[in-house]
């Protein structure tokens, strides 16, 4: 039985390693195949919505608009490997997106008791919402790897609500920090 269990094991990783190879892949031209993949793209009006917070509280993007930019970041799940370097990554950089003005805010479809015990275990100081059922990630058209892994995709949001930078990769979540800064500078100069 712990044959098979290994061998499951090693398909099922072979099977994200090849997944996540293509996603890399598909994301080497940066933004341009970021956005050809999405509903939401560079350009667009960002969907509102309101959902519910780790910290119990209800939380709109509507509730920053004319007065902060949004770093909104898809994840697959609380505490997983590359989930939890993103995670703990914004954190580390979170005083930056302060000084940029910009709100952090981390999405996935765990529940907000998961959401809360993640947070306080990583000492993340950013808003986490709980998408049960995925509705938000099916509204902005975050794709899912092989079917099943829920993507991990950020959209950079000005003050306006309009959304000036997509970045997919399933599996360089410190990359997702490093392109929001960079895309906040930009609308930070250009003001």
């Amino acid at each position: 039985m712990s044959r098979f269990k290994s061998l499951s094991l090693v398909l099922i990783a072979a099977g994200f390693l090849f997944a996540s190879n293509s996603v890399s892949a598909s994301a080497k031209d940066g933004q341009a195949k970021a956005e050809k993949s999405h509903d939401v793209k560079a350009g667009d009006k960002a969907p509102d919505f309101t959902l519910k917070s780790g910290s119990g509280q209800t939380v709109s993007l509507s509730d920053f608009k004319g007065k902060k930019a949004v770093v909104l970041f898809f994840y697959p799940k609380d505490e997983t490997s590359v989930c939890t370097k993103e995670a703990c990554a914004f954190r580390d950089q979170f005083q930056v997106f302060k000084d940029l003005g910009a709100e952090v805010i981390g999405v996935s479809s765990d529940s907000a008791e998961s959401h809360k015990g993640f947070a306080e275990h990583h000492k993340l100081p950013y808003s986490l919402l709980s998408d049960e059922g995925g509705k938000l990630r099916k509204t902005y058209g975050v794709p899912s790897t092989m079917g099943i892994i829920p993507g991990r995709v950020t959209y950079v949001i000005d003050k306006d609500g309009i959304v000036k930078h997509v970045f997919n990769s399933q599996t360089e979540g410190e990359k997702h920090v490093t392109e929001a800064i960079a895309t906040l500078k930009k609308i930070s100069a250009a003001n």
